[in-house]
């Protein structure tokens, strides 16, 4: 196979329908559209959610809840993916990232206590739950809060 050989897979491209070009085309003249009407005008349509004048589902449903402004998002890493630093190692935010155990650290990190740990580790975090901290300072290493 060459470049020029090169050919879209059967049926995955299609022409364009060519609207309003002659009454031949078979979509000539109102172009799909019908005779006269909102949906038949330029710029017609209603917006999404819009009823036909009925007290749209959006309006008809309470509100609840709120959403916290304040609210503190953390970026969660669990005690069984800290056994792939060697023993010793000193845990950052910045090496979390730096490995790719951590994507975005968001309002901080948090060490959850899912998994065991089998190194002695210094672990530093924003946040740790009580599980965790057991864990880690059972299996002989420090945890410290940034």
């Amino acid at each position: 196979m060459k470049l020029h050989e090169l050919k879209p897979a059967a049926g995955s491209r299609q022409e364009p329908k060519r609207k309003g070009r002659g009454i031949g085309s078979g979509n000539g003249k109102t172009a799909g559209k019908g005779h006269k009407g909102q949906n038949a005008r330029s710029g017609g349509g209603v917006r999404p959610g819009f009823e036909g004048g009925q007290t749209p589902l959006f309006r008809r449903l309470p509100k609840r809840g709120f959403t916290n402004i304040n609210r503190k998002e953390f970026a969660i890493v669990n005690l069984d993916v800290l056994n792939r630093f060697e023993d010793g190692t000193e845990v950052t935010p910045e090496l979390l990232i730096e490995t790719g155990i951590v994507r975005n650290e968001k309002s901080g990190i948090k060490i959850l206590g899912n998994g065991k740990v089998e190194k002695k580790l210094t672990v530093k975090a924003h946040n740790f739950s009580r599980s965790a901290v057991e864990a880690i300072e059972a299996a002989g290493g420090v945890t410290e809060v940034v």
